[in-house]
């Protein structure tokens, strides 16, 4: 009997995740630019709109994963951007967290009922807005995928 060395299997390469991408509202270049180093520095893609329209542009373009949204930008305000990405078909699906410096009870409420998933006061915890983003991604891809139906007998 001969010995012979048998290659050693080879293990199944794990399929990478995706690399997700985030979109940052925000007129502020500093705090936006703050956001997006933190962001990639976790492997996220960034994005930054200093406006609302290039906001609302980039959004239906490249459709990222998840938006951070300012409510005080130099051409619309916050609210009315959230309500025209919550009722396009388009981006509809794309969770929204606003950050502001204003945070009154009506606000609140006027952003939550203007789509958003998340309102975080700036200034913000860093890890807490980390994990925060992490969350709404995943809610939304969940959402997006496990509650569709599979087939047509699923509907009835």
């Amino acid at each position: 009997m001969s010995t012979q060395i048998l290659p050693q299997p080879r293990q199944a390469e794990r399929a990478r995740p995706r690399q997700r991408t985030v979109l940052v509202i925000d007129d502020d270049e500093a705090m936006a630019e703050v956001l997006s180093r933190r962001l990639e520095q976790q492997g996220f893609i960034t994005r930054t709109a200093g406006s609302g329209a290039g906001g609302l542009a980039m959004a239906r373009s490249e459709r990222p994963d998840l938006i951070f949204l300012d409510l005080r930008l130099p051409d619309k305000d916050g609210f009315t951007i959230c309500e025209e990405l919550a009722d396009s078909s388009e981006t509809c699906g794309i969770p929204i967290i606003i950050l502001s410096g204003l945070e009154r009870p009506d606000i609140i409420r006027r952003a939550r009922s203007a789509g958003c998933c998340f309102f975080v006061r700036k200034p913000y915890d860093p890890n807490a807005l980390l994990v925060l983003t992490r969350q709404a991604i995943e809610e939304s891809t969940r959402w997006q995928t496990d509650d569709l139906p599979m087939s047509e007998d699923d509907l009835f």
